[in-house]
Order: structure tokens, then C-alpha cells, then sequence
């Protein structure tokens, strides 16, 4: 073979190993990148699942309370085993609507049972223990965006006893003329307690959410807002 012919021969095969590579090196790149994206669209689908486990209000009690105390939660007045954390369903796109609107009987169905424009969700809090109690609840605002806070209403059903809450009216003058009480702080909702809860005795809670559309503050510049919601219980006495 002619020395002009293996020097071409010598130089095609650095050229191929070039490529070659040139192609392992772009494979490892393209496959980084579809590792990231996996990553990415996993990370997207976790923050989804969680938003919707734990919807928009959630409703807690104390571990330690549930299983040293027998205090726990449950959707019907019966119940088959300790449950310390209960999620109600969420409404997408909730539009603005009266008070005045909501089914009369709202407090009357256990578990989920939003309707067009409101949350509404019924639980129970039960002492399956055998000491009688005392217990506190605290409502809070999670997550608040866009101001939507300014014109959301919350009603809360104790044992059939209803109180509506909302934010003190934006000008500082006190409460809505819908509400019963005022937020008692900008995190904070209202407070319940229940004294000398005895062994095996409920109280019956109905939770309502919606946004009032006769409030001033239910205005464009809210739309797309998102409100979070939790109630934690836990015992303070024991007997």
C-alpha cells in the first residue's frame, strides 16, 4: 500500500473515533437532559398530588392526643379507627356568590359537599378515650394570594350553632354586616373550645367556604387568587 494511502487510512480512523466521540458525548448530554426533565415533570406532578391530597382546607388533631388521649377525627358519627388528619375536596374556580344562597340544610351531610361556588365540609371530633377532656381549635389562613382574604366568608356549624367569620372591612371600621365575628388576626380565623368532653362524646363541626359577592373588596383584582385553610385541635386538659 502506498504511503499516501495509509496516511488517508490513519487519518478516516482518527476521524471516526472523533465522531464517535462526538455521538457518545451527545448521548450523554440528551441523556442528562431527559433525566432532568423527568425530574422536572416529577417535581411539577408532586407539588399537584399534595396541593389536591390536602386540598384546600384540612382539618388536624395532635398525634400524641390521638393515641395517648383517644381523641380523634372522622366524617360520620361513626367511626372504625383513630384518623388525625381529614382533607376536604377542593373547588376550582370558585365564583363569588351570597351568603344568602347556601342550602339551609348545609350542616346536615357529612364528609365533602361543595356546591356551585362554596366548600362545605362536615367532620367529627370524637373521645374514643376514657378520660374527660378539654380541647382547643385553631383555624388558620395557610396561604393567601392576590388579596382574596378581603372578601372570603367562613362559616363554621358547632353542633349546629352557626357563626360566620370574615376579614375586619378594609377601612378599619370592625365586621362585615354579614358576619358574626371578625378574623382575629391576619392568620388567624377564630378559636373553639369544648370543656369536660366526656369518653365517647362528639361535636360536630360543618366548615363553609365562599366568597361573598356583596362584599366591596370582591373586585377583578382577586381573580385567580388562592386561599388555604387548616383547623388544628389538640387537648389542653385531662381528667
Amino acid at each position: 500500500m502506498a504511503k499516501d494511502d495509509k496516511l488517508i487510512d490513519v487519518l478516516e480512523l482518527r476521524r471516526t473515533a472523533k465522531e464517535v466521540k462526538r455521538h457518545v458525548v451527545l448521548m450523554r448530554i440528551l441523556a442528562l437532559l431527559a433525566v432532568i426533565l423527568i425530574v422536572l415533570v416529577a417535581i411539577a406532578y408532586a407539588i399537584s398530588y399534595f396541593y389536591d391530597k390536602f386540598g384546600s382546607f384540612t382539618v388536624r388533631i395532635n398525634k400524641y392526643d390521638m393515641v395517648q388521649q383517644g381523641l380523634t377525627l372522622s366524617e360520620t358519627p361513626e367511626y372504625d379507627k383513630a384518623i388525625a388528619v381529614l382533607n376536604a375536596d377542593i373547588v376550582y374556580d370558585m365564583t363569588n356568590i351570597s351568603g344568602n344562597d347556601l342550602p339551609a340544610n348545609i350542616d346536615m351531610v357529612n364528609g365533602s359537599h361543595n356546591g356551585d361556588g362554596y366548600i362545605a365540609y362536615t367532620f367529627y371530633i370524637i373521645n374514643s378515650g376514657d378520660d374527660t377532656l378539654t380541647y382547643t381549635g385553631e383555624m388558620n389562613l395557610e396561604n393567601v394570594t392576590k388579596g382574596v382574604d378581603e372578601a372570603i366568608r367562613i362559616a363554621v356549624y358547632k353542633n349546629g350553632e352557626k357563626t360566620v367569620y370574615g376579614k375586619t372591612k378594609s377601612n378599619g371600621s370592625g365586621k362585615e354586616s354579614d358576619c358574626d365575628s371578625e378574623f382575629l388576626s391576619s392568620n388567624i380565623v377564630m378559636r373553639t373550645s369544648t370543656e369536660k368532653f366526656a369518653s365517647k362524646a362528639k361535636d360536630k363541626y360543618t366548615v363553609v367556604i365562599w366568597l361573598e359577592g356583596n362584599d366591596p373588596d370582591c373586585v377583578d383584582n382577586i381573580i385567580g387568587g388562592t386561599l388555604k385553610l387548616s383547623m388544628d385541635f389538640k387537648i389542653t386538659e385531662s381528667t
